[in-house]
């Protein structure tokens, strides 16, 4: 199976063109060549594949093998290999989600090849029933306490087609991630588990991030997460709504424009590309 290794803001997936190969069981591929020291090493795999209702489809795998929705680092890494590799040559593409089709524009650097992506991310979702979250199914959870092991943090959930849990802090680089991030991701407040952001606000317009994601572990980079971390600063009232996210991987910018819709400009990078045999 040829593969090729991409990252956007260092949020690192395999990608198999799925118009020429098939592989069986994504799932327990997915496992395999995600494992960093038996595998090629990476977040998960995402499927390019053909669709009916837009430009490409991709299908999404974390790290464990669960199915993830949608990835906005993934999708930016999707439209730079359809350019890239001559699937579809067009600068502005349709690729269909787990979280709905999404809208995506290319721009191209000096060799030709796609540098920068901006994403059209869709309406956030903001009630429980559309996380899921237990709790009033109408309601909204918005900075609202949140006991953890005998802590308890302010949170924010926002779904952008896969669940956010966004955790504001003094000091994000000295938080304790891994400690904290599982024992939120699998909370009884989430029944299909949830991704969890840990957000340091330096003004109105920036903020450092980092993020515990379901199925992968602590990733350098999420961009649904980074839009949710947008959407939850205006909620919050503790950021604009054009916002400069700082990620450990790169940096991404967001905005919930007038229209409604969460926009995403961010890098896509391809690594390498390889033969997998295992």
């Amino acid at each position: 199976m040829k593969f090729t290794k991409m990252h956007g803001a260092g949020n690192d997936y395999v990608y198999v063109n799925g118009f020429v190969e098939q592989p069986e069981d994504p799932e327990g591929l997915a496992r395999r060549v995600s494992d960093r020291h038996f595998g090629i090493g990476s977040d998960g795999l995402i499927l390019i594949l053909p669709s009916e209702r837009a430009d490409l489809r991709m299908r999404i795998f974390n790290a464990d093998g669960s199915e993830a929705q949608m990835c906005g680092n993934g999708v930016r890494c999707v439209a730079k290999y359809a350019w890239d590799h001559g699937l579809v040559r067009r600068q502005e593409l349709t690729v269909e989600t787990g979280a709905g089709i999404l809208t995506l524009q290319l721009f191209p650097g000096a060799d030709e090849r796609i540098e920068r992506v901006r994403v059209n991310m869709g309406t956030p979702r903001l009630t429980r029933a559309e996380l899921p979250m237990t709790g009033a199914a109408d309601h909204r959870a918005v900075d609202v306490e949140l006991a953890v092991n005998g802590e308890v943090f302010r949170a924010t959930c926002v779904s952008m087609g896969n669940p956010h849990c966004v955790i504001y802090v003094d000091d994000v680089e000295r938080f304790p991630v891994a400690d904290v991030g599982p024992l939120i991701e699998h909370h009884a407040w989430f029944p299909e588990r949830i991704n969890v952001h840990f957000v340091q606000v330096l003004s109105a317009t920036e903020v450092r991030q980092r993020t515990w994601e379901r199925g992968a572990g602590e990733t350098l980079a999420c961009g649904t997460g980074a839009a949710a971390v947008c959407v939850a600063g205006v909620l919050t009232g503790r950021g604009d709504r054009s916002l400069l996210v700082h990620l450990p991987g790169g940096e991404l910018r967001l905005e919930w424009a007038a229209d409604g819709d969460v926009y995403m400009t961010g890098p896509a990078t391809e690594v390498f590309s390889g033969e997998w045999r295992g």
